[in-house]
């Protein structure tokens, strides 16, 4: 048996993605008999432009032994307790997507049916109003959860972070080294496949040299070199769904203390990302072409610049959609050669994480066994499409009127899955959780009810408590909130605290 075990890792392309791989690989395959390499070229640049992260990073920091302090000062990192969305659902419209419950459960349900019926009742403060960490937020806010008596009396809410890709790489890359990964500077030239599985064999270098391996990790962006220029695994186009095609990025100085969270503010024809980081902001407009020029999203992005500008302009060019076999053969795509969802709701880097979890929960050996393989594939797709569902969900539920691009999302032809979502949704306010999904019944509602969907019922067992002890209860919740946030400390203050 021992000789059927995997000897040879290959990672081709670095980036977050493959130093990700690279890091956890070094940490949970502690095998003098296993080698880790990983190809790269200075030549070749990566995206590098997500800076925002979902609260998942967490368990990945700390699978590394990360001291979390260290690398917020290593990655000029932020906390980020949620995101912001301007002009989604009407112009002049605000909500926070945050990393926090709404509320608590009543007669176990969730929290938004009882508030449903104070509504009605015309008696129920704004749905914010309950939620500890959107209201924290809104002042600038922060507090990490662990401990004391905000967690205790407040509600339990969660947090990540806004940082520099290309610094958390350059960290990754020093932990995966000192694990004994090997670092190979070089591009890739050709590809070697068995003639009798048509496995990848090796890859060659420009140099002339040649890298055996029985595992490779594409993890080599858009180009998809392995996955799909040598093994043409195909690729699933959601262009019809997510519309924009395009994204131009660049920094800025920062001029104002940095917000605890990320705005992504709607524009005629896509939107516009705004990162706080310790050293910068960083600034992005994703939008699509066929609406707007390159230069007038490029103008559209410095007009709304904070401070002057400290890069020059990155274009991208992308396809929403996913690899219709991201495990093929021997090679196992991730990060952006895997499929690309727009960064709307800060989902690159967690698919990336669970990528690397699921293929671990999967590891191989030299058999590559097929059923494996489907069921890695079968999950990797119901992942994407359940973050795509939501992303989807921003688009079509809003009332702007005001540009071709949003007249075509607000009527276009959605998924059936979100479909039936929304319209279990608008009858009875009932929100559902499918195979642990990413996004759970408390995100949903926050961009459910953000962009202006309002159910027309609520849950019949809601009506069971009495009157008075749910105006009770409700004022309770209410008065915890306003007292946790009135112990909390002004971002930029908890933040040098924490990391000096």
């Amino acid at each position: 048996m021992n000789d059927l075990r995997i000897r040879k890792i290959v990672i081709v392309g670095g980036g977050t993605a493959g130093w990700m791989t690279a890091a956890a690989m070094a940490r949970l395959l502690r095998d003098d008999e296993i080698s880790i390499r990983l190809i790269e070229s200075e030549a070749i640049g990566t995206v590098g432009v997500g800076e925002a992260t979902i609260p998942h990073i967490l368990y990945f920091n700390r699978l590394l032994g990360l001291d979390e302090s260290e690398f917020m000062r290593r990655t000029h990192a932020t906390f980020k307790a949620g995101i912001e969305f301007v002009d989604w659902g009407g112009l002049g419209q605000r909500y926070i997507h945050p990393f926090g419950a709404y509320g608590e459960p009543m007669n176990s349900l969730h929290f938004h049916h009882s508030w449903l019926r104070y509504d009605q009742m015309g008696k129920a403060q704004p749905l914010d109003k309950y939620n500890l960490i959107v209201e924290a937020a809104r002042l600038g806010k922060f507090q990490k959860p662990e401990g004391g008596r905000l967690n205790a009396s407040s509600g339990a809410y969660s947090y990540a972070f806004q940082f520099d890709a290309g610094l958390y790489a350059r960290y990754l890359r020093e932990i995966a080294e000192a694990g004994g990964v090997k670092r190979t500077e070089g591009k890739i030239s050709h590809v070697s496949r068995q003639p009798e599985t048509g496995h990848v064999e090796s890859v060659t270098l420009e140099t002339g040299e040649t890298v055996p391996g029985d595992l490779f990790i594409d993890c080599s962006g858009f180009r998809g070199l392995l996955i799909e220029q040598t093994l043409q695994s195909g690729f699933e186009d959601w262009s019809a769904y997510l519309p924009c095609d395009r994204a131009v990025a660049r920094a800025c100085e920062r001029v104002a203390p940095p917000l605890p969270y990320t705005r992504a503010t709607a524009k005629s024809a896509g939107w516009q990302w705004r990162i706080p980081l310790q050293s910068r902001t960083g600034n992005g407009h994703v939008y699509c072409s066929e609406f707007i020029s390159d230069e007038e999203a490029l103008e559209g992005l410095n007009r709304d610049l904070d401070g002057p500008v400290t890069s020059e302009p990155n274009f991208l060019k992308f396809k929403a959609g996913v690899r219709k076999s991201p495990w093929n053969r021997n090679v196992v795509a991730i990060g952006l050669s895997s499929g690309f969802l727009e960064p709307l709701e800060s989902t690159s880097i967690h698919l990336i994480q669970s990528a690397i979890a699921r293929l671990m929960e999967n590891f191989p050996d030299k058999t590559f066994n097929q059923p494996d393989i489907d069921y890695y594939n079968r999950r990797t797709q119901l992942e994407y499409e359940q973050v795509r569902d939501f992303i989807v969900l921003h688009y079509c539920a809003t009332q702007r009127d005001d540009s071709p691009f949003w007249n075509y999302c607000r009527t276009m032809q959605i998924p059936q899955t979100l479909a039936d979502r929304l319209a279990v949704y608008s009858e009875n306010a009932r929100l559902y959780r499918h195979d642990n999904e990413l996004f759970d019944e408390t995100s949903w509602l926050a961009v459910l009810h953000g962009q202006n969907i309002r159910p027309k019922r609520y849950h019949p067992i809601a009506d069971i408590m009495p009157a008075a002890e749910l105006e009770t209860r409700m004022k309770r919740i209410e008065g915890q909130v306003a007292a946790g946030v009135s112990l909390m400390a002004r971002h930029p203050d908890f933040l040098e605290r924490y990391i000096r």
